[in-house]
């Protein structure tokens, strides 16, 4: 090595990566289902509830809780929205758990959410959806249901490693087995090797490789990147879901990008071009309605039709449903707008496509478990359940069904594993990985993340071409072996946030590189992956995904058939009484 590195190590027996939604139901379930006396430890990047994904979900939780609504219709819908990509067991297993989990999260966890004046829980319309679903408290779902279960996970015993960047897998010898992570203490510079019997992987997706993004910017993609170094088959991976509504707000707020959520189209907002007209009749039948991947692109290509240079975006505007009611009913976007000098409630906002959310991830089976003996994952982490399109309302509904299914699974899993000891070669050289800029000369490494920012966006975005994914990749391509050369100043590595901020861009370029692979193998266009060269989706019967693994140090990319496990394109499991769709027509 080229530094003097000490490795402190540590033992436990489930280790959980993430404080999401995933991670605190994790580490719940663990606690109930596991043998007394199992030590379970809990690691996250920042705070507890004060980081991550889950944290920032405005619009709601999906959950078939009556009305006409039933777990069937629930699941066709999450089919249909994904284009007939998804997992369907997984799906199904999202579909029906999700019920149980809004009993335990109001129940047990002690969630208050919305209810109607006979007491039921409130539900409203989120796009691509057939029934009044989304639970959720006002337009703040994530801060009730994150502060809640921090409460619950901060009074048991569980230990915390707070400000612990999780940087590498570290496998058995054989590769077979995981025997734990290796981690940099942000407090002090060290690093810390835990080995686990156990180890559930919920570090959040965060597609901030794009210009605008909705996650905070210390969601880099750092689970997937570790998980392909260590050889894990992904899937999915071009599969980048743009909100359509992101507030622009201009370069000097990081408020540009955040999500003005779907609940407002779904109660009626309307989408205006430069002229002021509504535009998205032209592109769907659903019209604001559609599906996020449908309203993104309408929005993109109003863009590309706009030559006012004074505009960049479209606009929302919710005037017209009353500007009182508006601002009661999504009191957390009015206030957030206001902040940023708009009137959401009576005036018109600009918004742009904003990437949002991962579809792609870790090959699971819907017990959570991975190729690799111990290793779970959970959360945005997981391919496989959401195919090319996630509805929303479905996000936080998997990230809590799959880590509770993760904590339960682990606590029965770990009575019949022991520890396992590391490959110290890996272990070295995942070290020897993050110590490389701290031996180079300093240069600026956010101008890096910028162009890689601009580079995504340009040319692996909402639209793509062959052509345009191929600059991309060489774009990509040029800022890694730039940032190679660019070095970090190791003389106090405590709460060294340049350090970070070039761990951070080494996993979106690791990560931008197979999204733009993936999205030229896929020449056809489905749900979020849009080729304007090859703008039919294929035929649903023959629906493949595609797979990226690293293989001897080379990233190969195939396709694999979509196993149609509960049922198959053109079929339904809806009974045939069934009507269409249980929305009020508009």
């Amino acid at each position: 090595m080229s530094l003097n590195v000490h490795i402190e190590r540590e033992e436990t027996d489930i280790l959980i990566l993430g404080s999401g939604g995933a991670g605190l139901f994790a580490a719940l379930h663990a606690q109930q289902t596991a043998p007394a006396g199992t030590r379970i430890t809990l690691a996250v990047k920042g705070l507890i509830g004060k980081c991550g994904c889950t944290r920032m979900v405005q619009g709601g939780y999906n959950v078939a809780l009556g009305g006409g609504d039933t777990v069937e219709r629930h699941f066709m819908d999450t089919i249909n929205g994904g284009k007939w990509l998804p997992n369907q067991d997984m799906a199904w297993r999202l579909c029906e758990q999700a019920v149980v989990r809004i009993t335990e999260l109001e129940n047990e966890i002690g969630c208050f959410f919305d209810r109607n004046a006979d007491g039921t829980l409130h539900q409203k319309a989120f796009a691509g959806q057939t029934a009044d679903r989304t639970v959720h408290k006002g337009d703040l779902t994530g801060i009730e249901i994150i502060s809640r279960l921090m409460e619950h996970v901060l009074a048991r015993p569980i230990q915390k490693l707070q400000e612990h960047r999780a940087i590498g897998l570290v496998p058995t010898p054989d590769g077979a087995s995981l025997s734990g992570v290796l981690f940099i203490d942000m407090r002090t510079g060290r690093f810390r090797f835990v080995r686990a019997k156990c180890v559930m992987m919920g570090t959040g997706g965060g597609p901030t490789m794009y210009k605008y993004h909705t996650p905070s910017g210390d969601k880099t993609m750092d689970g997937l990147a570790m998980a392909l170094r260590v050889g894990l088959p992904l899937r999915d991976m071009e599969m980048v879901q743009f909100h359509p509504t992101g507030l622009l707000a201009g370069d000097h707020t990081r408020m540009t990008g955040t999500v003005l959520e779907e609940g407002l189209r779904g109660a009626g907002g309307q989408l205006l071009n430069a002229r002021g007209e509504r535009f998205m009749f032209d592109y769907d039948s659903r019209g604001e309605r559609a599906t996020r991947d449908v309203v993104s692109r309408g929005i993109y290509a109003e863009m590309r039709k706009n030559n006012n240079p004074e505009q960049v975006g479209m606009f929302i505007s919710m005037g017209h449903l009353g500007p009182e009611n508006v601002r009661k009913k999504f009191a957390g976007m009015v206030k957030r707008c206001a902040d940023c000098g708009f009137d959401l409630a009576a005036g018109k906002v600009e918004v742009v496509p904003t990437a949002h959310y991962f579809m792609g991830g870790v090959v699971v089976d819907p017990d959570t478990r991975t190729a690799m003996e111990g290793l779970y994952v959970a959360g945005e982490d997981a391919g496989g359940a959401h195919g090319s399109n996630r509805l929303g309302g479905n996000g936080v509904a998997n990230s809590t069904v799959f880590g509770g299914v993760a904590g339960d699974v682990m606590g029965m899993d770990v009575r019949r594993m022991g520890l396992r000891e590391p490959d110290e070669h890996i272990l070295a050289a995942e070290v020897e990985r993050a110590i490389h800029p701290l031996t180079r000369k300093p240069g600026h490494v956010q101008s890096l993340r910028h162009k890689l920012q601009e580079a995504m966006w340009e040319d692996v975005g909402v639209m793509r071409t062959g052509a345009g994914l191929e600059r991309g990749q060489r774009r990509v391509a040029e800022i890694q072996a730039e940032l190679m050369d660019t070095g970090v100043d190791p003389s106090n590595l405590a709460f060294n946030l340049t350090w970070h901020d070039w761990l951070n861009v080494a996993s979106l370029t690791e990560i931008s590189a197979v999204i733009a692979r993936a999205g030229e193998l896929r020449e056809n266009s489905r749900g979020a992956h849009f080729r304007e060269d090859f703008p039919e989706p294929g035929d649903m019967e023959s629906s493949y995904f595609t797979l990226a693994q690293m293989r001897g140090g080379e990233l190969t990319l195939t396709r694999e058939d979509v196993q149609f496990t509960i049922v198959r394109p053109g079929e339904t499991i809806l009974p045939e009484s069934e009507p269409e769709t249980l929305l009020a027509a508009e």
